[in-house]
């Protein structure tokens, strides 16, 4: 099994990345996953939620374009 299909338990700092998730969509299955996460958003074209502040983290908004929006 590859590091970006483990289960859960296989990740050494689970309970201190979940300590401090900021992601709004709590039963995602690679919440406090960091390393899946970035995978999984990277296939989508996106940015994993903790990068962006809070009040747009909860829009869903994760786009590329989004966050050059913020930033630039």
């Amino acid at each position: 099994m590859s590091p970006a299909q483990g289960p859960a338990d296989e990740c050494p700092r689970l309970e201190e990345n979940l300590s401090s998730c900021s992601c709004t969509y709590t039963s995602c299955p690679r919440r406090g996953q960091c390393c899946l996460c970035v995978v999984h958003h990277r296939e989508q074209n996106q940015l994993p939620g903790c990068f962006f502040p809070p009040e747009i983290e909860k829009t869903y908004d994760r786009s590329y374009e989004r966050f050059a929006q913020l930033y630039s």
